[in-house]
């Protein structure tokens, strides 16, 4: 206590540093305790479910992708033939319209299988799960609602069981209500929950479709990941052999449920925990320095305090409660900038990563930022507190004595390097993630991004009794878009590029299915109308595009993009040839266009698909009902979105009641959300390697200040024998270039070693290599120049020094 009450008071006498370190410090332990918080709650925290370790995801695979979806029939299979699980349950993302009670409104629902809340553990609010008799083609027509829904339709009284809502065209009734706040990572949060088995017979009754269904399962006690593998091989390998048409070559994965949910943020988040963990080192050399630097001052202190009997356990004692004080007030700053600043800010940059509604101070970050403010109070005050130990007496009691400054400035400028080493660590990464997003935004998508928009619409019951009168829908409503004075081309598509959709499908070459389809050759299918290609400005290469006479009365006809040229047809020309496609027929190409990226900016190898285009108006009937849901309205206009979609909700809504427009964004949105990945890594990164630029600069400039002071004496002799202003320029730059050139070589150095680290991001990465030479040299001249910087004041000032006076208060 007394060490407390006598470092407060020196604290108090110098309130101008304590401010400067305790800002420091809340700097560096704030961005940490930001960063763990997300590490905690996104990779660290358990899954909100009964027994989280149990849950897996059961994956298919064929030989050309590792991870697909499953067919509902092998769903059914695996549920009765697999034996290291509990339970398995499956669901599918299906968007819904819910038209009454109330106002007309579009929402996210979900096909889900009997026992799926039960599997994962979540207690309904109201009312109970699926069993297998709504399940089943016939079923009762059952739906679970979210806790949203029911509060503002029904009131969140219980009455609303029972109670009757119209989806989609059909009346549901409500057996239970979904408690808010439930999903999976970063999934949206459904409002509408419907059984899988009395979803659209084309998707859940063919057993060669994969229509995006997802198998969860818990494992048996003591089952491992490993044996479920095993177990869901044998089983796989059974279907192949009793379906050798649709199963054969199809695989099974088990995978953790978390992990699957987690995927590529858990590694990016280690490595800003790294990088804000450098950030805080960095921090420490430089209160280090400026208690080095106090030292000095207080030299004379603790020599008086040792020569009246206090031993130099005691110093060292004061020296490192000083440090810790100063790391708890920063501490305790850290944490409110943390809580109100950071993280909901990188919350709002990162919208895609999962489960960010479950980042926040907890009690495992409180105790994480306890241990983080004692280890940096320890940390800052070892080098002062040793330092004072070993100060010079008698030379400290003498008017003018130097006591320990030869071997603080040895600790100083070694520390100064070490900041100028990790500094270039930080940077580098940092720009090798600026040269990537500048790449991207010069790739070609394979499309005009410019004054696009894309929506959907939810088609009223009215309009989608049948086949022909959903198509007809469609085409009045575009008939009124295409004819607004601002709009150059409209039309629809099944896909849009770079929104992470897929609609693959396996195709043979010729009019015959020459294989398995889990084996064949697979391509992108959009599903599109004629002026689909005017709207988006893809180039046609070869042939002709798709034309309003291609219906269901004409033959069937499709476009193929350069990619399946050469990937299928081996660079020969391929328009006028048949393909077979899964699920649809035989088909004869008629054009070629230039490859649109999908996947990404970036895609390359395996991601790099075949793509092939196909009418909406020759969709088969009995697909309507499955695709013509997902239909998204794509437009280019002359005026900016707002004004246009003003014009084209106007349109839409006059056509009828019941016909929300939702899901509005632009192409260049998309883009911009489809490097997301890179983007938000590449703005902390690049704030912390800044901060930690800053913090180097004032570290070298704080060390070449303080030594230039205390050799006034020696420079003012040196012009007094005759030196001129710009050799002692010289010599004060020269110091700072040293310092400087170590930390960069030695930065460099770490860099290289670090090599297989970096390498394991290298996914980050579009256009430059881990270890790219332009990067470390743009650098490290940026480094030299900011230590030339900031030595640059010290210098002028030392070399306008005036000899006598210099000699004189010396």
């Amino acid at each position: 206590m007394d060490n407390i009450r006598y470092s407060l008071r020196q604290l108090r006498r110098n309130p101008g540093f304590a401010i400067i370190v305790v800002v420091t410090l809340a700097l560096g332990i704030g961005a940490n305790t930001a960063i763990f918080s997300m590490l905690e709650g996104v990779v660290l925290s358990p899954l909100p479910f009964s027994d989280p370790e149990r849950l897996v995801l059961v994956w298919q695979s064929n030989p050309r992708a590792p991870h697909v979806s499953i067919s509902a029939p092998d769903f059914r299979d695996w549920q009765h033939s697999a034996s290291d699980f509990e339970r398995m349950a499956a669901i599918r993302w299906q968007a819904r319209d819910l038209t009454s009670p109330g106002t007309p409104e579009h929402l996210e629902g979900r096909e889900i299988s009997a026992g799926y809340f039960t599997m994962l553990g979540v207690n309904l609010l109201l009312g109970r799960d699926f069993t297998d008799d709504d399940d089943k083609r016939g079923g009762p027509p059952s739906v679970l609602i979210g806790e949203r829904l029911w509060r503002e339709r029904f009131g969140g009284g219980r009455e609303a069981l029972g109670h009757s809502v119209t989806i989609d065209g059909n009346d549901y009734i409500i057996s239970g209500v979904v408690p808010a706040g439930f999903g999976l990572g970063s999934d949206k949060e459904a409002e509408v929950y419907t059984p899988l088995g009395q979803g659209d017979p084309v998707m859940i009754t063919n057993r060669a479709v994969h229509p995006g269904i997802l198998c969860l399962a818990r494992l048996k006690p003591g089952i491992t990941i490993a044996r479920a593998k095993s177990d869901m091989a044998v089983v796989q390998s059974g279907l192949d052999r009793l379906y050798p048409v649709q199963d054969k070559g199809l695989g099974a994965d088990v995978v953790s449920l978390k992990k699957e949910i987690v995927g590529d943020s858990g590694g990016i988040l280690y490595l800003l925990v790294g990088v804000v963990g450098l950030v805080l080192l960095i921090a420490c050399a430089n209160i280090a320095n400026l208690l080095l630097a106090r030292l000095a001052a207080r030299s004379r202190e603790f020599a008086t305090r040792v020569a009246l009997g206090a031993t130099r356990s005691h110093i060292v004692k004061q020296t490192i409660t000083e440090g810790i004080l100063l790391s708890l007030l920063g501490g305790c700053l850290g944490l409110a900038l943390a809580k109100w600043v950071l993280i909901p800010s990188l919350v709002a940059l990162s919208k895609s990563l999962p489960r960010n509604g479950n980042v926040g101070i907890n009690i495992q970050v409180l105790l994480m930022t306890f241990i983080l403010v004692v280890f940096v109070g320890i940390l800052i005050g070892v080098a002062p507190a040793f330092r004072s130990a070993k100060v010079d007496l008698q030379g400290s009691l003498k008017e003018g004595g130097r006591g320990v400054s030869g071997g603080r400035h040895r600790v100083q400028r070694s520390l100064v390097v070490v900041q100028m080493a990790l500094t270039l660590v930080l940077l580098s990464g940092a720009t090798l993630l600026f040269r990537t997003i500048r790449h991207l935004s010069g790739v070609n998508p394979g499309f005009s991004a410019e004054h696009v928009v894309t929506f959907k619409i939810g088609l009223s019951p009215a309009v989608t009794k049948n086949p022909a009168t959903w198509r007809t829908a469609y085409q009045q409503l575009l008939d009124r878009i295409q004819h607004l004075p601002a709009v150059e081309a409209a039309d629809l598509t099944g896909l849009v590029p770079l929104s992470q959709d897929d609609n693959s499908v396996p195709f043979w070459p010729g009019a015959q299915e020459t294989g398995s389809a889990a084996e064949a050759q697979r391509a992108l299918l959009f599903w599109t109308a004629p002026d689909y290609f005017k709207t988006m400005q893809i180039t046609l290469l070869q042939g002709r595009l798709l034309t309003p006479e291609d219906t269901t009365s004409s033959d069937p006809v499709i476009v193929v993009d350069t990619t399946m040229v050469h990937n299928a047809f081996h660079d020969k020309n391929p328009v006028g040839q048949t393909i077979k496609l899964a699920s649809w027929g035989a088909v004869r190409i008629v054009g070629v266009v230039g490859h649109v990226k999908n996947k990404g900016l970036g895609e390359e190898g395996t991601s790099n698909q075949n793509q092939t285009y196909a009418s909406i108006y020759q969709l088969p009937d009995q697909w309507v009902p499955a695709i013509f849901p997902g239909l998204t309205v794509v437009v280019r206009s002359r005026v900016d979105a707002a004004a246009l979609l003003l014009a084209i909700k106007n349109v839409v809504y006059g056509a009828g009641n019941g016909q929300p427009v939702y899901d509005v964004q632009t192409m260049e949105d998309i883009i911009s959300q489809s490097i997301a990945g890179q983007r938000f890594p590449m703005l902390l990164l690049g704030a912390f390697a800044g901060l930690a630029l800053v913090l180097a600069t004032v570290g070298i400039y704080g060390v070449i200040s303080y030594v230039t002071t205390e050799r006034v004496q020696e420079i003012g002799i040196r012009m007094a024998l005759g030196a001129e202003k710009w050799s002692v320029l010289k010599m004060v730059l020269t110091q700072g270039l040293v310092l400087s050139l170590l930390g960069v070589s030695i930065g460099i150095a770490a860099t290289l070693i670090l090599g297989p680290f970096i390498s394991s991001f290298s996914h980050l990465l579009y256009g430059v290599r881990p270890w790219d030479p332009l990067t470390l040299i743009a650098v490290s001249i940026l480094l030299i120049i900011a230590g030339l910087v900031a030595c640059y004041v010290p210098a002028r000032r030392a070399a306008g020094v005036e000899p006598i006076i210099a000699l004189r208060n010396n």
